[in-house]
């Protein structure tokens, strides 16, 4: 499930409009698992010139919250660079019934230079030695939700989806690879536009178990994709909805509201409340 979570939150994040300076992003997430109901997540980006910062908490609600207790908080921090954002902090908090693991990490240039488990990972023999060279160009799960724009295309361009997103989440290194699969134009509380669709694969490098079912099922998932909406001011992409195949059903995270707020004053850009599914059919993602 930690890996399931990860790719999840590798993918999320939604949003669009033009940003200046010291302007914050307010995204609510529906979240569900085979077409049940799980919760909600709520995520916050404010960014000020090329620095941001990202905070964000999930929890599950109903028989899911009373089966599991779940929830969690995370948070990032760091540059935007012409190619991927440039991470210097990252955090998470997960907690389920009476157990809770928290991940602190630090990088410089694009570096991880520390790590911190709380409890740490049980060792075990099959799983792949992270190397230094692992750790070394890559991104935390929550500023690889930044995408800048290719900056001989169009925010639109269908280029700006094939991309490999370096993602090391404090315990395993991966990549996320995205292609084009096609454009849409989708109406959801605070945007209405086009969207790129992209199709996602999850790669493993180190950290992980190979012979994990939940492994082997994943690197083979051809059922992964997320939707990206354009952000006009620092040219970025931001997924407006991820979903992703597990072994028990379909997950998503669907954007239901989205606000943008700048300079004090709120965002006037609001419009009726209509999910992307109703504009959208579904695409490929698991």
């Amino acid at each position: 499930m930690r890996l399931i979570a990860s790719a999840l939150a590798t993918l999320a994040f939604a949003g669009t409009a033009s940003f200046a300076q010291g302007q914050t992003l307010k995204v609510t997430y529906d979240l569900s698992l085979a077409g049940l109901p799980l919760g909600k997540a709520d995520l916050i980006s404010s960014f000020k010139g090329k620095k941001y910062e990202m905070k964000g908490n999930a929890k599950l609600t109903g028989l899911a919250m009373l089966l599991t207790g779940g929830k969690g908080e995370a948070s990032a921090a760091g540059t935007l660079a012409e190619a991927k954002p440039r991470s210097t902090s990252f955090e998470v908090v997960s907690k389920a019934s009476e157990n809770q693991r928290s991940v602190r990490m630090g990088l410089k240039g694009g570096r991880v230079a520390e790590v911190e488990i709380d409890p740490p990972l049980e060792p075990k023999e099959d799983r792949i030695p992270v190397k230094a060279a692992d750790k070394r160009g890559v991104v935390d799960p929550m500023s690889a939700l930044l995408m800048p724009a290719l900056a001989s295309k169009s925010l639109t361009d269908p280029d700006n989806c094939n991309r490999t997103i370096p993602v090391f989440d404090g315990a395993s290194r991966m990549d996320v690879v995205l292609t084009y699969a096609e454009t849409k134009n989708v109406e959801v509380t605070g945007y209405s536009g086009p969207v790129l669709v992209c199709n996602a694969r999850y790669v493993p490098v180190s950290g992980h178990r190979p012979e994990r079912p939940a492994t082997k099922f994943m690197q083979e998932n051809r059922d992964m994709a997320v939707w990206l909406a354009p952000v006009e001011g620092p040219r970025l992409l931001f997924p407006l909805k991820v979903s992703v195949r597990t072994m028990i059903g379909m997950g998503e995270m669907q954007a239901s509201l989205w606000s943008l707020e700048g300079d004090g004053k709120a965002s006037t850009r609001t419009r009726r409340a209509v999910r992307a599914d109703e504009a959208i059919k579904a695409g490929t993602l698991q």
